[in-house]
């Protein structure tokens, strides 16, 4: 019984282990503001960030560093929301959980190339325009028009 308990509590640890490294943040805003705010903002989307050997040689690869294909970074998901001077309260991330059982690619290619599909979530409160002082306009002569 108390071989089954540990093997139970390692097999959960291990698990945990595992998992929690399958998800980086690329934004995380510490701050929270809720003055001025028009909107939110959310989303996630499937995205491909593979990777393939710097050396691509078969069976080498699988003991040489490898280099993504697409670099995935914030810039694109965030300026769906508006422009980055209206955007706060910004977090996002990438859950690359889906690429354990792709990982499956990178034994069939001897180590060449990994498929991962990655799961990128993002979400972020947009102000409200600022509004914009009256402009006055004047004449040659430098009096007000009204």
């Amino acid at each position: 019984m108390q071989r089954l308990h540990s093997r139970v509590c390692t097999s959960i640890l291990c698990t945990t282990l595992l998992l929690s490294g399958c998800t980086s943040t690329l934004v995380r805003d510490e701050v929270k503001r809720t003055a001025g705010l028009e909107g939110h903002c959310s989303g996630s989307e499937w995205v491909d960030d593979s990777s393939i050997a710097v050396l691509p040689v078969p069976v080498v690869a699988f003991v040489i560093p490898h280099v993504d294909l697409r670099n995935v970074s914030s810039e694109p998901y965030l300026n769906r929301c508006g422009a980055s001077t209206r955007v706060i309260n910004r977090n996002v991330s990438v859950n690359r959980l889906a690429c354990m059982p792709a990982g499956l690619t990178r034994i069939i290619t001897l180590g060449v190339w990994q498929w991962c599909p990655a799961r990128v979530t993002w979400s972020a409160d947009v102000l409200a325009d600022i509004p914009q002082p009256a402009r006055v306009s004047f004449d040659n002569h430098g009096n007000q028009q009204s």
